[in-house]
């Protein structure tokens, strides 16, 4: 794994893996609904609160070639629809 890999604080419980794309240092990758249910839980926000939080200040915030990523499971339908 790169140097350039980065962690985001307080998410650990969400960590599912790594990512790897052709030309591009391999990232961490995160469960986007755990990390949510992180903010609630230790944080005590709202459901709402944790959403504005993560897309604001967490997906919002690219930080280089190493910023992590959250996944979304959905199904390729929905992927599909979302394009």
């Amino acid at each position: 794994m790169s140097e350039l890999t980065l962690k985001p604080d307080g998410f650990e419980d969400a960590f599912i893996g790594t990512m790897s794309r052709c030309g591009q240092p391999t990232v961490l990758i995160y469960d986007y609904d755990k990390a949510v249910e992180l903010l609630i839980t230790r944080d005590g926000m709202s459901y709402e609160e944790a959403e504005e939080y993560m897309e604001f200040n967490v997906i919002g915030a690219w930080v280089g070639a190493g910023t992590p990523g959250f996944l979304r499971r959905c199904t390729l339908e929905e992927a599909e629809d979302k394009e």
